[in-house]
C-alpha cells in the first residue's frame, strides 16, 4: 500500500515513534535496488509477524551531487525517470501487487529551490514527504525560502527543511556541525515538520571513517524533540548509529551504502565465473595484460546463466536485500 496522504504519514511517524522505531528511508536510482528495498522489508514484516512494515524510498531529481531521476533511465531526462521511479513502485507495492503489504512512503529528497523550480509547481499528492533543500543559500536565505514554501504546501505533504549544508565527502570542504540554537531558530521561523541537521557523517564517502556526533544530536533534541533527519549515513560504521531514536533521530537517509558494499560482490563473482560471462580470447587478453591470472582460464563454455543483466542484477538484488536488513534490524526494534 502507498501511503501519501500527510495525515496517514503523520500517523505512521507517530506510531514508529511509541515503538521507538527509526523509519529508513533508501534512496533509488533503479528497479533492482527498489525491488531489493521491498523484498528486505517484506522478508523483515514476515519474520517478525508485522503485515504493514512502514518503509521509505527516495529519489533525487536535479540534485547536482546525485541526480537520480536522471540515472533511473538512458534517457538521462529526469521527468521520464521520476515517472518510471513511481509506476515502478505502484506496480509493486498498489493494490493486488506483490509487496501490497508494505505501508510504502514515496520520498522527494534534496529537492532544490531553484534546478527543480517545475518539478515543485506540479502535483505532490503521489509523494509522502519532500527534503525542500535551500541549504547553499545564506541562512537567513534558506530560512525565507524555506518559510514560503511551507507556507503554500504544509496541508499537503510532510516538509523535511534542510538547516545546515551536509557536505560532499569527494571534496576537500568541511563545514560546522549544526548547533541546538541554529536548529531551533531554523525550525520555528520555518515551521518544517522535519530538520536535517549536520551531525558529523557526510555524503557519498567511500569509506566509513568519519563519527556521528551523537552528543550534538541529543542537545538538538533538547531544543526541538524527536524531529530530526539523519543524512549521510554510510560514510559511519553501523555500530555508531544504533541508538538513533533516543538522540531525537525519527528517519535516515541511506543510498551510498547499497550502491558500495553490493559491487564488490558483484565485481568477485564475476571474476570468478570470467569463463562464463566472456569469451576465451576476452580472458586471454586481460591475463596478458596482468589484470587476471591464469586461474580464470578455466575453459568453461560461455553461459546464458552467467552473461545476461539477469545474473548481474541478482547478485546485485540479493546483497542489497542484506544491506537493507541490517539496517531494519537496527532501527526497527522489536
Amino acid at each position: 500500500m502507498i501511503i501519501s496522504t500527510k495525515s496517514q504519514v503523520q500517523a505512521i511517524y507517530n506510531q514508529a515513534a511509541s515503538r521507538k522505531w527509526v523509519l529508513p528511508c533508501f534512496c533509488s536510482e533503479n528497479l533492482t535496488t527498489t525491488e531489493a528495498i521491498f523484498a528486505a522489508t517484506q522478508d523483515f514484516g514476515r519474520a517478525h509477524g508485522i503485515k504493514h512494515v512502514p518503509i521509505i524510498i527516495a529519489i533525487t531529481n536535479n540534485y547536482d551531487h546525485r541526480s537520480q531521476t536522471h540515472n533511473y533511465t538512458h534517457t538521462k531526462d529526469d521527468k521520464t525517470g521520476l515517472r518510471l521511479f513511481v509506476n515502478d513502485i505502484k506496480a509493486l507495492a498498489g493494490p493486488g501487487c506483490v509487496y501490497e503489504d508494505l505501508h510504502v512512503m514515496i520520498h522527494l529528497d534534496h529537492i532544490q529551490f531553484d534546478l527543480d523550480s517545475d518539478l515543485l509547481k506540479n502535483d505532490l499528492s503521489d509523494f509522502a514527504s519532500i527534503m525542500y533543500d535551500a541549504s547553499t543559500l545564506p541562512f537567513a536565505e534558506n530560512i525565507r525560502m524555506t518559510t514560503d514554501f511551507v507556507k503554500h504546501h504544509s496541508d499537503e505533504i510532510v516538509i523535511e527543511g534542510a538547516c545546515d549544508e551536509i557536505m560532499d565527502a569527494t571534496g576537500a570542504e568541511r563545514n560546522e556541525l549544526t548547533t541546538a540554537e541554529h536548529a531551533l531558530l531554523y525550525a520555528t521561523e520555518t515551521g518544517v515538520d522535519l530538520i536535517v541537521t549536520n551531525l558529523g557523517t557526510e555524503h557519498r564517502a567511500t569509506g566509513k571513517d568519519l563519527k556521528y556526533c551523537g552528543e550534538r544530536a541529543r542537545e538538538i533534541k533538547a531544543q526541538i524533540g524527536t524531529k530530526i533527519v539523519l543524512h549521510g549515513t554510510s560514510s559511519v560504521p553501523n555500530s555508531q548509529v544504533k541508538d538513533l531514536f533516543h538522540d531525537g533521530i525519527c528517519k535516515v537517509n541511506i543510498w551510498t551504502a547499497l550502491e558500495r558494499d553490493s559491487a564488490p560482490k558483484l565485481f568477485a563473482e564475476m571474476v570468478r565465473n570470467a569463463s562464463k560471462i566472456a569469451d576465451q580470447k576476452t580472458i586471454e587478453m586481460l591475463v596478458e595484460e596482468g589484470y587476471l591470472t591464469k586461474k580464470c582460464l578455466t575453459n568453461e563454455k560461455v553461459s546464458l546463466g552467467h552473461f545476461t543483466n539477469v545474473y548481474r542484477q541478482d547478485i546485485v538484488f540479493q546483497e542489497m536485500k542484506k544491506i537493507v536488513k541490517e539496517y531494519l534490524d537496527m532501527w526497527y526494534v522489536i
